[in-house]
């Protein structure tokens, strides 16, 4: 019994270090993870497109577009071809490009880019749409 133990623990051992190599390996240089938000049902889209409505609202744009940028070499594009549509892209950080285009009517879209070196590419089509993308650049 006590050979048998000794097995499982040594198999164990052996494991845990063979699953902990790709740990201690260097991060890679550069890369980025996006969210898509999409909400599910009627309910969650009115939350969503509140929420966007009223961080516009926050930052003085009642309807239109919003850039806020922060950091360098950053770029962002929004067109919009419709009424009430709200469009936000918020970038902190260097590296980022954005663009959005809004078509038909009371679309709201928000676009969020941390970090560093990201890329969002939306197009909205349709009328009462709404969404965002996050996303995290490293």
């Amino acid at each position: 019994m006590t050979r048998t133990l000794l097995k499982t623990l040594t198999i164990a051992g052996l494991a845990a270090l063979i699953g902990a190599a790709p740990l201690a390996t260097p991060a890679l240089a550069g890369g980025s993870v996006s969210f898509a938000l999409a909400p599910r049902n009627a309910q969650d889209a009115q939350i969503m497109d509140f929420g966007l409505r009223g961080y516009a609202l926050y930052n003085g744009i009642r309807s239109g577009a919003l850039v806020r940028q922060f950091g360098r070499g950053n770029q962002a594009g929004l067109a919009q071809y419709g009424a009430g549509n709200v469009g936000v892209v918020r970038q902190q950080g260097d590296g980022h490009a954005a663009t959005l285009q809004q078509v038909g009517n009371a679309n709201s879209y928000g676009i969020f880019q941390f970090g560093r070196n990201t890329n969002a590419d939306v197009v909205q089509q349709g009328d009462s749409g709404t969404g965002a993308t996050v996303q995290l650049g490293w």
